[in-house]
């Protein structure tokens, strides 16, 4: 063991000393390590959890990434009919990093009761439809079947199964226009609750009703092989911009495509300030735990003046000492790191299992509970950026080394 090494183990032990006046310093630096340590953590894995979980609501309802007919039509309904026989439907072979693609078409109707109505959009789905999303939204009963023949079954939300004062199980007439023309009769149909979702977007789950695609081609005279539009889903959302460019490129020059960020831009904008306040706060906590290691260094410098000067009297270079110093903070600071970790990962693991903080105004946030995502990349290059700012913060205050003089420091009491 080298002499360096050896006076820091003797410096973390503190056993050169009886009483040491820097071990309250000490602690109250390993506990502000540990402390920054769990508030990024939970900065971190929140704010993360709460982008993705959001993310997948809007998702649910549009896929990343629409394919559609190039016109005017900027409302949700389905207006112009795409055909199945694209190439690129049912998969597209030709980009990577595309997991499902899924036809639908979308009409604007009225659900009518004895007592009330409401108006409504129809989304129409088949059996390609990717069910994932609604499994964990679904409430009541179960999700419809649309791979047999023709059915009148549908998913309704929370929201408007109770504004217009339906159950389980029950039957509802739902009037559709035909081409928004007043003059002409409307289609009736009638349909049977089966179950009963929610996503938490109100706007969104005051309006979906999921039904039949088949019904939808029916109303509007359309093909057995066209739909409204298509949804794709991605591998990686973080590739949506890139991959809405490469869509387009090997779409029909007829059709256009637009992605979640375009369309639901606010959201996104608001969401895009989770990421400075993440940053925020790991900036202030790395300040904090840094200044207190500083602290606790320069004092157990100063506690040391006695044996700094005496190594330096045995010929002992200055960054040679500085490096015992160093050694010693790189320790308390992995003691800080440690619990840290300990305690931030367990909390974030038990609100990932029992979800026990919620939102006080869960309306504002589109969920009930604080979601939680935990990466483990993410958290080693965490405690890796940690260790090294504030090893280079401490670089500054071990030059205090070289300022003592030997004689002087012998004598210091």
């Amino acid at each position: 063991m080298n002499l360096e090494f050896f006076i820091a183990k003797r410096l973390i032990t503190g056993k050169e000393h009886k009483i040491s006046i820097s071990a309250p310093i000490i602690k109250i630096a390993i506990a502000a390590i540990a402390i920054s340590i769990v508030m990024m953590l939970i900065a971190i894995g929140t704010s993360v959890g709460l982008q993705l979980k959001i993310r997948e609501k809007v998702a649910a309802f549009n896929g990343h990434i629409q394919i559609q007919n190039y016109d005017n039509n900027t409302s949700d309904v389905s207006v112009s009919p795409i055909s199945l026989d694209d190439s690129f439907y049912p998969k597209f072979d030709e980009i990577e990093g595309v997991s499902h693609i899924q036809g639908v078409a979308v009409k604007a109707g009225i659900i009518r009761t004895e007592e009330t109505f409401e108006g409504i959009l129809a989304k129409g789905v088949g059996k390609d439809y990717n069910w994932k999303f609604f499994k964990e939204f679904l409430i009541e009963g179960r999700l419809p079947i649309f791979s047999n023949e023709l059915n009148e079954e549908v998913l309704i939300s929370k929201i408007l199964a109770n504004k217009l004062q339906l159950k389980l199980e029950d039957t509802f007439l739902a009037i559709f226009l035909k081409g928004g023309d007043l003059s002409k009769t409307p289609n009736n149909r009638r349909f049977k609750i089966v179950g009963v979702y929610e996503s938490g977007f109100e706007e969104l789950d005051a309006s979906y009703v999921f039904i039949d695609l088949r019904h939808v081609q029916r109303m509007n005279k359309w093909d057995a092989n066209e739909v409204g539009n298509f949804e794709v889903f991605l591998n990686d959302f973080s590739q949506i911009d890139q991959k809405t460019i490469e869509l387009y490129n090997k779409t029909p020059s007829a059709l256009d495509t637009q992605n979640l960020k375009g369309k639901y831009y606010k959201i996104f904008e608001w969401l895009e300030l989770f990421d400075f306040n993440t940053a925020l706060i790991i900036s202030i906590m790395i300040i904090v735990g840094g200044i207190n290691m500083i602290t606790a260094l320069l004092v157990l410098i100063l506690e040391r003046t006695q044996m700094i000067g005496i190594l330096k009297a045995l010929g002992s270079r200055d960054w040679s000492i500085r490096k015992v110093f160093l050694y010693n903070a790189t320790y308390l600071i992995g003691i800080g790191v440690f619990w840290g970790n300990i305690i931030g990962l367990g909390i974030l693991l038990l609100q990932k299992k029992f979800q026990f903080l919620k939102f006080p105004n869960p309306e504002e946030y589109y969920i009930k509970y604080i979601p939680v995502q935990i990466d483990i990349s993410t958290i080693l290059l965490l405690n890796l950026g940690v260790v090294l700012l504030c090893l280079l913060m401490l670089l500054i205050p071990s030059y205090a080394v070289a300022k003592i003089s030997p004689v002087k420091a012998i004598k210091f009491e």
